[in-house]
């Protein structure tokens, strides 16, 4: 069963990890807990989801080996450039009480990500990363940074899932020999895909629920996928998404499920982000 993936600079990821975006701080170091007692081994978090604090607290307490672990985190629009940027990878080291992180990532395409992404460089070549991507950046602002940078992106996480399935961003990505990570894998449950007939019936024939099914679509194409859930039996039902292979016409099946549009995300545009950020507060540190 392969649950890793090689990155462009040949650090392994696993293929399926545990997000914790809206975990609230409080309860966020023991939902990491669960999901490392579950099996998960990459946790996925952001300076915006403001519990980079309860990783660090969760994965210490869990008596996991900080080698055995692959943790991400994110750097938010309000850290963009050089300075803050660098300044606010070594807090998130000290929240996440650890000396590197395994994939640290630009949040958004806004600010100035050159200078973010220098910084980003410099981390990582000295030991506070053992890999670099950016996340939410689509095909313009993809290229536009992966051609100008020293280090091509490992990995860019963009919203995707058998509803979003991204086959033009995804087709960039491949160009740079750049993974996808997909953000609500399981689109949030919309569009009912915990019960949606297909991927009902492709998981009756495997023993397996919807959203594995929806899981395994996505990691059978060897892409990453964050679920996010803080019950632990359901956190162990996204886990156990990588034991059984669906066949190519189950994939075809899936694949007409297809939109080709975001189910989710709100920051397609600037004015969105600006309206988005509003409702934040701006990590300035």
């Amino acid at each position: 069963m392969k649950s890793t993936i090689t990155l462009n600079n040949g650090v392994a990821m696993p293929l399926i990890g545990y997000g914790v975006y809206k975990i609230a701080p409080e309860a966020c170091s023991r939902c990491v807990q669960d999901a490392i007692a579950v099996g998960y081994r990459a946790i996925d978090t952001a300076q915006i989801y403001r519990n980079e604090e309860g990783v660090g607290e969760g994965w210490r307490a869990s008596g996991i080996h900080r080698e055995d672990l692959f943790l991400t985190t994110k750097i938010w629009v309000s850290n963009s450039g050089y300075e803050r940027a660098k300044r606010s990878i070594d807090e998130s080291l000290r929240k996440l009480q650890t000396d590197y992180v395994d994939l640290l990532l630009i949040h958004r395409a806004y600010g100035d990500y050159y200078g973010t992404y220098r910084a980003m460089e410099e981390a990582l070549k000295a030991g506070k990363a053992r890999a670099l991507g950016v996340s939410n950046f689509y095909y313009d602002r993809f290229p536009d940074l992966a051609d100008n940078v020293e280090i091509v992106p490992a990995v860019n996480q963009i919203e995707t899932s058998v509803f979003c399935q991204q086959k033009a961003n995804r087709a960039i990505c491949k160009r740079y020999n750049t993974i996808v990570t997909a953000w609500a894998p399981m689109a949030e449950g919309k569009n009912g895909l915990f019960t949606h007939p297909v991927l009902t019936e492709i998981g009756s024939v495997h023993g397996k629920t919807a959203a594995q099914v929806a899981l395994r679509f996505l990691t059978q194409q060897d892409i990453v996928v964050i679920p996010k859930s803080v019950h632990k039996a359901r956190m162990a039902e996204n886990f156990n998404s990588l034991d059984f292979d669906l066949s190519a016409e189950e994939m075809a099946r899936i694949e007409e499920l297809d939109l080709d549009h975001g189910m989710i995300d709100p920051y397609h545009d600037f004015d969105a982000l600006v309206v988005a950020q509003q409702k934040e507060q701006r990590l300035i540190l």
